[in-house]
């Protein structure tokens, strides 16, 4: 039985691209039914590299959720963003500067640059890449274009944030796992919530110490790509500070081919390696890893972490007395691990570590506030 099931993540793989490849077939035989489309995903760099990628994908028409949406269709609408059909090989050109760089998709229709520009970038924040679909080829007078945003870093930053997006900013029921699942299906951006004054905190944060310090914010989820648009949407309508979104693939996601905390670790390596200069607040919760996660990062950086912080939504007495004892090893670093029931806590917290200004408590209680009365769909799911 063990052997069976360690091999059936490669079957399925197998024959999903088995699958992929009579249908990119027939779509080249018979023409793609649908225009197709570039997602360009919001990406980061430095002054001397900037690092994107995207997925071209047939676009299907979607239109964005609203808060009057039914339950039908949501569940529609989240179906048709799990079947989208990719297209591998296709041929991307980006321009940047005066430079033009081309990369082909792979077998799900992703693909990735890494762009080093002709000069040092000075002016900070947001660089925009001009990208272009070569091939399949589309019609002249309709070619599909898009703009990818890549954050660079202002000079003024003191420290960087990373965090988790399910049950640490948006609440999905993760230690359920049919209520995380309905939660998903059944809701859209407009519908789910925010934790209670999540988006005051992170403004907070991003404002830091002296209010202008445009700290960077990295998202690190096991969310799939296909919820990409979903909750870039939902950070927008909730104004909670954007930065990439670095998620997973579908396929990964159910089949576990790269394992979850794989997944973060080493998306959290990657931009502590890129920021050398800079060091971090984490933020997670207790539902599922982060707290295990952070703490191995802790330790392979022993110098590059602030303080952790960790959204407590586990409260069963087992799950308590581990975080206890990651809180004992964190304090033995340079750092600390710090379990809190709500934002207002851990902004009170950072402001009593020089993170960010006392001013902005006021403001944190104040979303808090108006999260906690603001209607919510929770009845669909209990």
């Amino acid at each position: 039985m063990k052997r069976w099931k360690s091999r059936l993540p490669a079957l399925i793989d197998r024959a999903d691209k088995l699958s992929d490849s009579v249908r990119l077939r027939l779509r080249k035989i018979t023409g793609f039914t649908n225009p197709l489309m570039i997602i360009a995903y919001l990406g980061y760099g430095t002054a001397d590299k900037l690092l994107f990628a995207g997925r071209v994908l047939e676009d299907e028409g979607f239109t964005p959720g609203s808060s009057a949406d039914r339950t039908w269709r949501n569940l529609v609408n989240m179906y048709r963003r799990f079947e989208s059909d990719e297209v591998p090989g296709a041929r991307i050109r980006a321009r940047f500067q005066r430079i033009e760089n081309e990369v082909t998709t792979d077998d799900e229709g992703y693909f990735s640059f890494e762009i080093q520009p002709v000069r040092r970038l000075h002016s900070h924040r947001w660089q925009q890449v001009e990208l272009e679909l070569l091939d399949p080829p589309s019609p002249k007078e309709h070619p599909v274009r898009a703009t990818a945003r890549v954050l660079v870093p202002s000079a003024n930053a003191r420290f960087g944030i990373i965090s988790d997006i399910d049950d640490t900013v948006i609440s999905s029921n993760v230690v359920n796992k049919l209520k995380m699942i309905l939660t998903v299906v059944l809701s859209n951006e407009h519908t789910r919530k925010p934790f209670e004054g999540v988006a005051g905190l992170y403004r907070a944060l991003q404002r830091g110490l002296s209010g202008g310090e445009e700290n960077p914010i990295f998202y690190v989820s096991n969310s799939p790509w296909n919820l990409y648009t979903v909750l870039l949407e939902f950070l927008n309508l909730q104004k909670i500070p954007l930065g990439p979104l670095l998620l997973r693939d579908f396929g990964d996601h159910l089949f576990f081919s790269q394992e979850p905390e794989s997944h973060k670790k080493s998306n959290i390596k990657m931009i502590l390696d890129s920021f050398p200069h800079l060091p971090f607040v984490l933020i997670g919760d207790s539902g599922e890893r982060d707290p295990e996660i952070y703490r191995d990062i802790v330790k392979e950086y022993p110098a590059r972490i602030r303080a952790i912080y960790i959204r407590s939504i586990n409260k069963r007495p087992s799950r308590l007395a581990a975080i206890d004892r990651l809180i004992e090893e964190v304090r033995q670093t340079d750092s600390q691990l710090v379990l809190t029931p709500d934002s207002e806590f851990a902004a009170a917290h950072a402001a009593a570590e020089g993170l960010i200004s006392t001013n902005e408590l006021a403001a944190v209680r104040s979303d808090k506030k108006k999260d906690q009365t603001a209607p919510t769909q929770q009845a669909l799911i209990q």
